[in-house]
């Protein structure tokens, strides 16, 4: 029981006061769970952290389902993983009601008008970045051939991205391994 207890505030106050997201909380849960509690060394954290880096999702929410379940078997898995994603989406629903209640004010079309050019800059960062770091290890032409087709696939035939996201994980295992 104490256990359970200390698997929900340990992983609310650290995804609480990590601001910024998943990345940002990583060195509280941490704290949280290698010198504070003692839940795992200080190498298995880092052999979990890889893992998790591995697997598709938020690592906030894998690091809190894998020490809750390590902690408190399933009902550690919903305790962690509740105080990860509970306060996040109490928020969101609290700001969204608020923006939605004072939508036709000057102020909020302002706010989240204005907020979009700051979006878009970040998504063609984040693009600029992957494109760099790409065409490095794989160079120019498989660059370009890869995103043409991955274009061609989405926007043309209409294809879920994600089916073409693990056809690009299947042409890279296959050739450029």
């Amino acid at each position: 029981m104490m256990d359970w207890w200390n698997l929900l505030v340990s992983f609310f106050l650290a995804n609480v006061f990590g601001y910024g997201g998943g990345p940002s909380s990583i060195p509280l849960m941490y704290q949280e769970i290698v010198p504070h509690h003692a839940w795992m060394t200080s190498s298995e954290f880092s052999n979990m952290l890889a893992l998790g880096n591995a697997l598709p999702g938020p690592i906030a929410t894998k690091i809190a389902a894998y020490v809750g379940f390590q902690i408190g078997g399933w009902v550690g898995v919903v305790i962690a993983v509740g105080a990860t994603v509970v306060p996040s989406i109490v928020a969101l629903i609290i700001l969204l009601n608020i923006l939605q209640k004072y939508k036709k004010s000057p102020a909020i079309k302002g706010m989240t008008l204005l907020v979009q050019p700051v979006i878009a800059i970040m998504m063609v960062l984040v693009t600029w970045s992957s494109l760099v770091e790409s065409t490095k290890t794989i160079g120019y032409l498989q660059f370009f051939g890869i995103a043409a087709v991955a274009f061609y696939l989405i926007q043309k035939r209409k294809i879920h991205p994600a089916f073409v996201i693990v056809a690009g994980f299947v042409y890279g295992g296959v050739f450029l391994s």
